[in-house]
């Protein structure tokens, strides 16, 4: 047995855990043209903890177990550093908190939690319903679209208003489809690629896919800073944007954000609050209309509230709550924490950690569990009204210091944009098959989008028989 020369007790060898033996390079293709079945196979192969060559860096230990991960977000053995992240920097910026680590990123979130403080959010449940019913009233009886597009277009349209503060000026104009066309960069597997894999971040001009999108994010650094410039000398303390907020807010030592910190974390926010909200909605629209047990229980709670509800009263419904919870757990729209990174040796799972070695949790492996939930590939709402997980069992939005400063906002505007567009519009699936997830950027998001048709408007207390799927 080998000993430690210092202590004389037992050294456990580091031992990375078993996973996939394939090469790097094959492993990464996989992870980015098909995460769901990579993921599965990985946990029915090795279980709970595996080791996965998925980046160009080191390999990373993937978990799934709750303990594993309650270990992993509140052991000071872990930290979070920001250069794990480095994958976001092309489209985020340096002064993103997604690349910051240790005090900068704690005084990143401290100047940038106030405005996402569960009471702000008061001030945005009317917008968003606004603007739902803004979007879905210039839907067309019978004509087809895709839900993608049409939440991308109200979470768009959020995120520009609530977030930036922007009335529907020439300057909005201008950034909506710049925003809109470099969110969607990464929107498919393919095009996911350019993130993977450096070498093909060349910037040759507008001829190229990377060339393009840096032409188009030089535009919005433009709009976004002149937007901020015309804050500061024009200073309205009656604004309750978050932008406004922002340029507030001040650290301990009364210093505030720059604008390139300013710039950087609106790029930020833009990226973690448009697509994944707008991913979010089309699940749950999906798996309403999929199921028509669960639309017609959902509308029955949502007529029982009367005319012209008040939103809070919206977002404290028991089972438009549990809708949202399972959709966001069915498939999360992130499929992983922000990964760690070990700080002092420790043992994980029977495994001794070296200082170094990367450490992630599966959000989607974790709730996939069938310890936790029963009959896991089901679409089961009530599951949340009959237990409390621990934000170990169901973290949708991460975890510990990582975890998305957002959040409140994102559950609002889902539970919101939901609830009225369910109670004023009757909607169909005209999908012929169940839909698969698929990669966009590092979310899961439904394959083709969703294709659904407005049947027409509904009355509130309207006791219609759902449509069955794929009229």
């Amino acid at each position: 047995m080998l000993l430690s020369p210092v202590t004389k007790t037992p050294v456990i060898p580091m031992t990375l855990p078993d996973g996939p033996k394939s090469p790097r390079f094959v492993q990464l293709i996989q992870w980015i043209s098909d995460p769901v079945t990579f993921m599965d196979k990985c946990a029915k192969q090795y279980g709970d903890i595996f080791t996965a060559q998925v980046t160009n860096g080191e390999p990373w230990v993937m978990i799934n177990h709750p303990q594993a991960i309650q270990e992993m977000l509140n052991s000071n053995s872990f930290h979070a550093p920001g250069k794990v992240n480095r994958i976001f920097k092309p489209i985020v910026g340096e002064q993103s908190m997604f690349l910051l680590s240790g005090e900068r990123h704690k005084r990143s979130r401290q100047l940038l939690m106030p405005p996402f403080h569960g009471e702000r959010m008061r001030n945005y449940g009317k917008l968003i319903c606004d603007i739902a019913t803004d979007v879905a009233s210039k839907w067309s009886v019978d004509r087809p679209f895709v839900a993608r597009c049409a939440m991308q277009f109200v979470t768009m349209r959020v995120i520009l208003q609530a977030v930036f503060g922007m009335g529907d000026g020439a300057r909005l104009q201008a950034l909506r489809p710049l925003l809109a066309s470099v969110v969607d960069m990464t929107g498919s597997p393919l095009r996911s690629s350019m993130l993977f894999f450096p070498w093909m971040q060349q910037d040759w001009g507008s001829w190229s896919p990377w060339g393009r999108m840096k032409q188009r994010q030089r535009k919005i650094h433009e709009l976004i800073y002149a937007e901020i410039e015309e804050r500061r000398l024009q200073p309205d303390t009656n604004r309750t944007d978050i932008l406004s907020l922002m340029m507030a807010a001040r650290d301990e030592n009364g210093q505030p954000m720059t604008n390139q910190e300013l710039r950087d974390e609106l790029i930020t926010l833009l990226l973690a609050g448009h697509e994944t909200t707008a991913t979010a909605l089309v699940w749950a629209f999906y798996w309403i209309h999929h199921l028509p047990s669960v639309r017609q229980k959902l509308l029955q709670e949502l007529d029982s509230l009367g005319e012209n509800p008040d939103p809070m009263e919206i977002f404290r419904l028991p089972y438009l709550s549990a809708v949202c919870q399972e959709t966001l757990r069915i498939y999360p729209v992130g499929m992983l924490t922000f990964a760690r990174e070990v700080l002092t040796p420790v043992e994980l799972m029977g495994h001794q950690l070296e200082p170094g070695t990367v450490v992630v949790g599966s959000i989607y492996l974790t709730h996939r569990r069938e310890d936790l939930y029963p009959e896991p590939l089901q679409f089961k709402p009530e599951r949340f009204l009959e237990r409390q997980f621990s934000p170990y069992e169901y973290l949708p939005f991460g975890g510990g210091s990582r975890r998305c400063v957002g959040l409140a906002l994102a559950q609002l505007e889902i539970k919101l944009v939901l609830a009225t567009i369910l109670r004023d519009f009757d909607l169909v699936l005209t999908e012929k098959k169940p839909v698969q997830a698929k990669r966009r950027g590092v979310t899961l998001g439904p394959a083709g989008g969703v294709r659904m048709a407005l049947l027409g408007r509904r009355t509130p207390q309207q006791n219609r028989e759902p449509v069955a799927s794929g009229v």
